[in-house]
């Protein structure tokens, strides 16, 4: 395959998987279009044009030609400049790598990472909570992350797979809404009675089974086992953790069980506070389930995977 065709894949996979629905996304497109086209001249110079047609400002080709020529992939969790070395190590070693495919964003990717957490607004919306409220709630949060970004070296593994030569390309929400919606239809269509049976389905998911070998598998951190589970919602994608006022409104909305990746402590509070149960799956096996989701595409075209930094690999093809 080549590169621009990989990225081309990740963002359909990501609209067709997007809890917004297909068609919400496209009409996003359209209205990001109509905006670009009332902007000045000198508004446009650093205007982001991939934007145009990628809903998803933390999935991009971070270096390299989309013409590129891919038969082997190195796929990883994290991706910075050490694994950028790591890669170049083994190619001087003889080892064939045409990417490095990073889960988590880097470079402009990594800048550009709040602008997709207006995605859990909607999610909000889908399980009861009024657009207005979601929007309100997560206003703050929105332009805490983007505050939060703003120091950091964004483009220093960038500029180290520049040097290299190594292509180098990052699939983050594209890949969150494939592990989210894989696990919501799972959960809507089995309807864990209580807690314990969330655990018990996704210890059939052999991602989460490894990472409980690993001490890193699903926990829960609110809660009991004996809890009856009520509804199951699954938040695991729009960037990075929203606004802990989200749970009041989720209790409201009829919410019972959140099913996440990660939690800050000030959000289990809220949860706790709320009598919202919350069952933490993983990080590494929930994005690693999204990924493998994503990399069983690419093994079926034919791209050969190489798993590290953190990816726990699953082959379902």
């Amino acid at each position: 395959m080549k590169l621009g065709e990989i990225y081309e894949l990740a963002i359909a996979m990501g609209m067709d998987n997007d809890p917004r629905g297909k068609a919400a996304v496209e009409a996003l497109l359209e209205r990001e279009r109509k905006q670009y086209e009332e902007l000045k001249e000198e508004e446009r110079e650093a205007y982001d044009r991939e934007r145009l047609r990628n809903p998803y400002s933390d999935t991009r080709i971070l270096y390299g030609s989309p013409e590129h020529e891919v038969r082997t992939a190195l796929v990883g969790i994290d991706v910075e400049t050490a694994e950028i070395l790591l890669a170049d190590r083994l190619r001087e070693k003889g080892r064939s790598i045409d990417l490095v495919l990073g889960h988590h964003p880097e470079g402009r990717a990594l800048a550009d990472l709040f602008a997709v957490m207006h995605l859990q607004e909607d999610v909000l919306a889908r399980f009861g909570v009024p657009i207005n409220v979601a929007e309100g709630i997560l206003a703050s949060r929105i332009s805490e992350v983007q505050r939060g970004l703003m120091p950091l070296n964004h483009f220093r593994p960038v500029d180290a797979a520049r040097l290299l030569d190594l292509p180098f390309m990052c699939v983050h929400t594209a890949a969150d809404n494939l592990v989210t919606s894989y696990l919501q239809r799972l959960f809507d269509e089995r309807g864990p009675e209580r807690v314990e049976d969330v655990l018990k389905l996704l210890r059939e998911i052999p991602e989460y089974r490894m990472a409980l070998a690993q001490g890193a598998g699903p926990t829960v951190v609110v809660g009991k086992k004996e809890n009856r589970a009520g509804k199951v919602m699954v938040d695991m994608t729009g960037g990075t953790s929203g606004s802990p006022e989200a749970y009041e409104k989720l209790a409201q909305a009829g919410v019972g069980t959140v099913v996440g990746m990660h939690i800050k402590e000030e959000h289990r509070k809220e949860a706790e506070k709320h009598h919202i149960n919350v069952v933490i799956a993983g990080h590494m096996a929930s994005d690693s389930l999204g990924l493998n989701l994503f990399l069983d595409e690419l093994a079926r075209r034919g791209v050969e995977i190489i798993p590290f930094s953190g990816l726990i690999r699953v082959a379902r093809a």
